[in-house]
């Protein structure tokens, strides 16, 4: 896991209002600040209308900011959509693609999200790639299954560790407090990294963080960061309260 450097990354969702983008970025740039040298990156991802925000209040900390989303189009007729050139110029480092919110509010299959990970990725943008399986299909003995399928149809062609993150959520612990043991999580996200290997190269997946997305949160993101195939979180509920935020990111 040393060759991976820990990467703690808040999604905040549809929330918060300059006002509170300015403290919650600016509270977070005033730790890393005063932290000096540490072992992890932190990334934050506000509403579009908050990046230039963020973007401003976390100058010199060393915090990348990053889009919730982004068009597979560089441009054109996509009325409410931002493109990743619009990410990039803002000031963003990376983009997520394919939350499950996104797959199940805006029914996107694995060849979008594909397309808008290979949209980022030409952008410049580091892509977090999301899958995850519901509850239904964890209860029918899926979950490998449908994570093998989502990185095979998710995953572009020519991604690389630099280029790409995945973010593991099952659908079914993300903002309900219920987690898979420490054991369950550790099996996936292994098999995430060996299919990942067939899709990219074992050295190439031996180096590509692979995150933990079901409601990490203080209490229970030491022991899941300690696991060999958790390389980080992408933080929902937690990443909206400095110090929720910040504790994770010590738990690294």
């Amino acid at each position: 896991m040393s060759a991976r450097r820990t990467l703690i990354a808040g999604n905040w969702k549809m929330n918060g209002l300059a006002a509170d983008a300015l403290a919650l970025a600016g509270g977070l740039a005033e730790k890393m600040k005063a932290a000096g040298d540490v072992n992890f990156d932190m990334l934050i991802c506000p509403p579009a209308i908050q990046i230039s925000v963020a973007v401003a209040a976390v100058q010199g900390s060393g915090i990348q900011v990053g889009g919730q989303d982004n068009h597979w189009n560089a441009s054109g007729a996509h009325t409410g959509d931002t493109s990743v050139n619009m990410l990039k110029d803002a000031g963003c480092s990376c983009a997520i693609v394919g939350h499950s919110e996104r797959r199940t509010d805006h029914a996107e299959t694995d060849q979008i999200v594909k397309d808008k990970a290979a949209a980022a990725q030409a952008a410049g943008l580091i892509a977090v790639i999301c899958i995850g399986e519901t509850e239904e299909q964890r209860d029918a003995g899926k979950t490998l299954d449908v994570n093998g399928s989502q990185i095979a149809g998710s995953v572009p062609d020519g991604s690389t560790a630099a280029n790409t993150v995945i973010a593991y959520e099952p659908v079914w612990a993300i903002g309900t407090g219920r987690t898979p043991t420490n054991d369950e999580v550790q099996e996936v996200h292994a098999f995430i990294r060996g299919e990942l290997a067939k899709k990219i190269g074992d050295n190439e997946a031996a180096k590509t963080r692979i995150l933990y997305g079901g409601s990490m949160n203080p209490g229970n993101s030491k022991d899941l960061l300690a696991l060999a195939d958790v390389d980080g979180g992408l933080i929902g509920g937690a990443s909206l309260k400095v110090d929720d935020f910040w504790t994770v990111a010590q738990n690294a």
